[in-house]
């Protein structure tokens, strides 16, 4: 298996290094760099840039926008907008909705969807998660009652990344109980304007509105939004969390944020305590290990063999390894990994000029990565599937 890059491939990524060093906003990239916080308006700004161009939807067939690159291509293009300090695409609509809006909605909910997603003009949440119903997914309890040409929906979802800017949100919902739990479950499409949804912020330890609530009290949609088959939405959720689950493995981000660690430990001066070091460096190891897995999975597809089932094992290292990291940049800074706090962040302490500004927030982020081990799809339920379809046990 040969993982080496070709020429054509080397070329096409200093294509992509030269375009993104010419249309990322400086002061987008700075932000990044050193984790600042990124307002709505500047996640929105970089996505249209990259709508513009065609690449939002980088992952996608031409057929419907998307450049058609080969999982190769998609693979460099991450890499070279991660290592160039790019916001990170919100994948909840090119990245997680629309590949399921390409292979099971209707030619009319294509025509419809895909334009304001490729765009980056329509903020897409995802509503999975329930009270009691996270990695068993096949629990949910959100109902949608058939009347007519509509469903009507009540219920609650949770956890709901970045939903206070939702325009539209894609459900899990219940339409049946008869059966399995898995067999009762339908796709929905629900504009988050429509009276009766209510999103209410959960705030976290670090004082920051990342995660939702959102409740369906009575909420009237069209049955012209459902996607595919009635009661066969788990088809669909499996397929899109294939997309998640590799989406969260996000090893170029590991790889910016490894350069990042080596900086804070060498400003903080303890780059040069060896056991330190050698923290950074079984860090590092286990990064090429997961980009080596990453490009066998790539190496398969494209030669045409079956691609390694291996989209939990991905999930499974990849989180793991935010959490160590963070964990590392936490206790190379030490006392200076203070909590996100908005009004000393407003107030100009994490300028420039301020000493050991590069270290905020730290500690805010250390603990929100606590929940990578178990957002989409727990880590422990992860290692149970792979034991069945990569080991056969």
């Amino acid at each position: 298996m040969d993982l080496n890059f070709t020429a054509e491939e080397l070329a096409f990524r200093a294509d992509i290094r030269r375009w993104v060093a010419e249309n990322l906003p400086a002061d987008l990239a700075h932000k990044v760099h050193n984790a600042l916080r990124l307002t709505r308006d500047d996640m929105q700004r970089w996505a249209r840039i990259l709508g513009k161009k065609g690449w939002l939807g980088y992952g996608w067939p031409k057929q419907f926008g998307g450049p058609g690159w080969n999982a190769i291509q998609k693979h460099l293009f991450e890499e070279e907008c991660a290592m160039a300090g790019a916001p990170r695409i919100v994948p909840f609509g090119p990245v997680m909705v629309a590949p399921v809006i390409m292979a099971f909605g209707t030619q009319e909910q294509q025509q419809r969807f895909l334009p304001g997603i490729a765009s980056g003009d329509v903020w897409w949440s995802q509503g999975y998660s329930e009270p009691g119903s996270g990695s068993d997914l096949a629990s949910v309890k959100t109902r949608a009652e058939r009347v007519g040409n509509k469903y009507i929906v009540n219920g609650q979802k949770t956890w709901t990344t970045l939903g206070q800017y939702g325009e539209w949100i894609f459900c899990l919902v219940r339409t049946s109980t008869e059966g399995k739990p898995q067999t009762g479950i339908s796709f929905l499409l629900i504009d988050m304007k429509s009276p009766g949804v209510t999103v209410r912020p959960i705030i976290l330890l670090d004082g920051e509105h990342e995660v939702n609530e959102v409740f369906f009290d009575n909420v009237e949609v069209p049955a012209e939004n459902l996607i595919g088959e009635e009661n066969k939405g788990w088809t669909y959720a499996k397929h899109l969390l294939a997309h998640e689950r590799t989406n969260i493995a996000d090893v170029n981000r590991a790889k910016r944020e490894l350069e990042r660690l080596k900086r804070i430990a060498k400003a903080e001066g303890v780059y040069d305590d060896l056991r330190f070091r050698d923290q950074i460096a079984l860090l590092e190891v286990d990064i090429v290990a997961l980009e080596m897995l990453v490009l066998r999975v790539l190496s398969a597809e494209k030669s045409g063999k079956n691609s390694l089932d291996v989209a939990g094992l991905l999930k499974i290292r990849g989180s793991e390894i935010q959490q160590r990291y963070t964990e590392l940049m936490m206790q190379a800074a030490g006392p200076y990994s203070l909590p996100f706090i908005h009004e000393a962040m407003e107030a100009g302490w994490q300028g420039d000029h301020v000493g050991a500004a590069y270290c905020a927030p730290l500690a805010g982020t250390f603990f929100n990565y606590r929940k990578t081990t178990i957002y989409g799809g727990s880590n422990e339920v992860q290692r149970n599937i792979v034991a069945q379809t990569v080991l056969g046990s």
